[in-house]
């Protein structure tokens, strides 16, 4: 039955991309100034965008425009050490045997910040939320006890280098959601509450499962649903799908879909694509006049040879993000 499932799904899949309103781009941007690339979070933070690395555990890049490439000029921290994940003893030794070969033992995926100028990074191999105040040392967020253990009990959070991979907070910093990536992808929400965190009832929102196949153009395998980015926007949620090659719109509540709109026919052209059966894109952060969206390439080449992260600026849609269909 789940064959049958995911081939159905496969042949409507065309025709669904169809149906979606396209972005457009409006520039693109390729980034200096990170070596270990992977750029895996942006978020605009006071007056500037802000990135980060999942390969580097001690900064964040303050990007900077000129003629040609952007710069991204390091900000240093020292995180302290991470409370207990509540992951279990096998995926903890097999992340921290990856930060070792590859580099990066926090595995920051995300990155967030609220109208006080905090700024918010969650650690995938952690399953935390690292805070950097504007002022004062990091520190760890207390999140539930209880997140892990109901997330995993869901279906999230179960395979290696397939955990949290977004996170978002609203402007007053009081709710925080995140995106689990996939098998099974999902979505989780949080409330501040005194000096800690706490879900309103059940911690997550949204748990998908399945496949759904990628684009033609790049091979047209079938893959497992993903989320790569998260951000919030005028009281919506909004996943970036890395293998759909979309951004859609999602209802606080329960997470939702209710719109959703293509980058595919931008990101797919010959100059731009990469040699892989999947997407690039895993930062978003969205704003009144449009999307900025990440690309984690790993120093793999597009078809112009092109091998540094590069940051797209996609104009808003017809109507704005709170359109409806």
């Amino acid at each position: 039955m789940h064959r049958l499932f995911a081939a159905l799904m496969a042949l409507s899949m065309p025709l669904l991309a169809q149906a979606l309103e396209e972005l457009v781009l409006q520039a693109e941007h390729p980034v200096d100034g990170i070596p270990g690339g992977n750029l895996s979070g942006l978020a605009w933070c006071g007056e500037a965008l802000w990135t980060v690395s999942d390969r580097e555990d001690d900064r964040l890049y303050r990007l900077e425009s000129g003629e040609g490439a952007w710069q991204a000029q390091a900000e240093l921290f020292s995180a302290p050490v991470a409370p207990p994940s509540g992951l279990p003893w096998g995926l903890r030794i097999s992340n921290g045997i990856n930060g070792v070969l590859r580099g990066g033992q926090l595995d920051f995926e995300g990155l967030s910040c609220d109208a006080a100028g905090n700024r918010y990074l969650v650690s995938e191999t952690q399953a935390g939320v690292l805070q950097l105040p504007p002022a004062g040392s990091p520190r760890w967020l207390e999140l539930p006890a209880n997140l892990t253990r109901q997330a995993r009990a869901r279906g999230l959070l179960l395979r290696f280098n397939a955990a949290y991979e977004g996170l978002t907070v609203d402007p007053a910093g009081q709710r925080l959601w995140l995106a689990a990536e996939r098998q099974s992808r999902g979505l989780l929400a949080l409330q501040a509450q005194a000096n800690a965190w706490a879900c309103n009832g059940n911690c997550v929102l949204l748990r998908e499962s399945g496949d759904l196949a990628a684009p033609e153009v790049i091979g047209g395998e079938l893959a497992a649903r993903d989320f790569s980015g998260l951000a919030f926007y005028d009281e919506k949620l909004f996943t970036l799908e890395r293998l759909a090659h979309r951004v859609c719109r999602r209802n606080l509540d329960d997470g939702a879909v209710e719109r959703c709109w293509s980058f595919a026919a931008e990101a797919l052209t010959d100059e731009r694509r990469y040699n892989r059966a999947y997407g690039m894109a895993e930062a978003l952060w969205l704003d009144e006049q449009g999307a900025w969206i990440g690309l984690d390439n790993g120093f793999h080449p597009r078809g112009d040879d092109d091998a540094r992260p590069i940051i797209w600026r996609f104009a808003a849609p017809a109507g704005g993000w709170s359109a409806a269909r």
